[in-house]
């Protein structure tokens, strides 16, 4: 029989799970019910800080750092759909909650609706932010590039702002001191370098190539989803296929919001969030 995971506080506000194999860190605040919040590739907890911001009097607000990011284990192998979808039922056995609502961003949202498909008794509905089943081969070819070329050393953290400034132009300011602090890690020689594994990014991209799209349609209960209009990872033909596919759905979208809508629109990803709690 499995044991029940566990948690541990590790300090800067987060805490860890113990006991199931791999260990996951995350930040956890606020009242009510709760939504776990997924972020991106390469990202980490932080970047939901403005929406749980928005969520903390109303919800319990769970934001996770994904296998491979922040500061949770990052393994040689297990970056598959199901790998990450199995972390967020851990995340809730450890906290003891026996249903939450799942919102995520780009591979936070592909996983969000995974949970919802694969677990409907622990995972109540989804909201996907900026990600559909039908995103383009030649879009994750360029993302596997983009996110390789942030795997360097960097002087400072002036340097690694000014890098996260030029690759995501529209997020807010704080955004940026955001993933600068807890997306990176001093190294040996007086540097800074990414806290997320480069291995496990190309893992997990080259799980994109699984569309999951039998799954999306799968999902019981009706999602929320929203899109960038001038995304550069879901594409208009991306975004109506995926609607074609689930004609119930709830699909938002975000005039001048580029990929990154949680860092740009803070206020519409929490108020979907809200509407989709009930709350």
């Amino acid at each position: 029989m499995a044991l029940t995971p566990s948690v541990v506080d590790i300090g800067d506000g987060l805490s860890r799970t113990r006991g199931a194999g791999i260990e996951l860190a995350f930040r956890v605040r606020g009242a009510g019910p709760a939504v776990v919040l997924l972020h991106g590739t390469s990202a980490n907890h932080a970047v939901w800080e403005p929406v749980g911001d928005l969520l903390a009097d109303r919800a319990t607000v769970i934001a996770l750092d994904q296998r491979g990011h922040g500061r949770s284990d990052k393994p040689d192998h297990g970056y598959a759909g199901d790998d990450f979808v199995t972390d967020v039922v851990t995340v809730l056995d450890a906290l003891g909650i026996e249903h939450a609502l799942v919102a995520g961003h780009s591979l936070g949202g592909r996983n969000a609706w995974l949970a919802a498909a694969l677990h409907p008794d622990r995972v109540s509905g989804a909201v996907v932010v900026d990600y559909t089943p039908y995103v383009e081969a030649d879009v994750l070819d360029e993302l596997a590039v983009r996110v390789a070329g942030g795997f360097r050393e960097f002087a400072d953290v002036a340097e690694i702002e000014a890098y996260l400034a030029a690759r995501y132009p529209k997020i807010l300011p704080g955004a940026v001191s955001r993933r600068a602090r807890w997306g990176y890690q001093p190294t040996a020689d007086g540097g800074w370098a990414p806290l997320a594994s480069p291995s496990a990014m190309a893992q997990l991209i080259d799980g994109f190539r699984t569309p999951f799209d039998e799954e999306f349609r799968s999902v019981p209960t009706a999602m929320t989803h929203l899109r960038g209009s001038a995304s550069a990872i879901v594409s208009e033909a991306a975004w109506e296929r995926a609607a074609q596919d689930r004609p119930e759905d709830r699909w938002v979208d975000v005039p001048a919001a580029d990929h990154y809508i949680p860092e740009e629109n803070p206020d519409i990803v929490a108020a979907e969030i809200a509407r989709a709690l009930g709350i």
